[in-house]
């Protein structure tokens, strides 16, 4: 299986670098192949802009999405763009591996969806869900908080976490097509023991090394809708 591995911590000591390198390590052991991009070491540039293009269909008016249709087909897209997407297009697997920064992802990691996920190759017209760029693929978001478990769900304070993820998990990653397997959580991480820090890094290696027996969330498929995008009966 080819892995893709996308890191987006500013921290090269953080627990969630752990969690990253413990992922490279554990699927190279079980003879994968792996490639990664750690955001922060790249300095990877998270701002979609005009820039990304060396032609522009319309030198006047920047519609993103347009720009990179033409900009894929015609390979003049941004070198960095084209590196990230030749390796989302290799890969089987992708994992994104990130803490939670105010109910969302770092803002590097929204950039990389923003400029990576190009319209007209993961995405476009009707093809999304079930139906994306990016079907086939699968697709693990691990992330850590400085939350407890128990600060989260239904009646909890903060809420389901999955409404935390559901831009990302959904709105993103469902949305081009990939399978997406359900997230590996390291709860309230600053302040809590360095066992309880290893218990973690146990279960996500063991997670890892099951990953074939995972079960995909369950997302709409476009057969319950019709042409229009109205939902068909049940």
């Amino acid at each position: 299986m080819n892995v893709l591995i996308v890191h987006a911590h500013n921290e090269p000591q953080s627990f969630s670098t752990a969690l990253y390198q413990l992922a490279e390590e554990t699927l190279r052991g079980q003879g994968h192949e792996v490639k990664t991009s750690d955001l922060y070491a790249m300095n990877w540039n998270p701002v979609a802009s005009a820039a990304d293009f060396g032609n522009r269909t319309n030198p006047d008016y920047l519609v993103y999405a347009l720009e990179q249709r033409e900009g894929a087909k015609a390979k003049t897209i941004a070198a960095d763009i084209q590196g990230e997407l030749d390796k989302l297009l290799w890969a089987d697997l992708v994992i994104f591996n990130f803490p939670i920064y105010w109910f969302s992802a770092p803002a590097i990691l929204k950039g990389w969806f923003d400029r990576v996920l190009v319209s007209g190759i993961c995405y476009g017209g009707k093809r999304f869900y079930d139906q994306g760029g990016l079907a086939g693929k699968k697709a693990l978001v691990t992330v850590t908080l400085g939350g407890r478990d128990h600060m989260f769900g239904e009646d909890a304070i903060h809420g389901p976490l999955e409404d935390m993820l559901r831009p990302i998990l959904r709105g993103t990653l469902a949305y081009t097509g990939m399978s997406v397997l359900p997230p590996f959580v390291a709860w309230h991480v600053p302040y809590i023991s360095t066992e309880a820090r290893q218990d973690f890094l146990r279960q996500y290696q063991e997670r890892l090394q099951r990953l074939e027996q995972d079960q995909p969330l369950e997302f709409v498929r476009l057969d319950q809708f019709d042409e229009r995008l109205y939902p068909l009966p049940r």
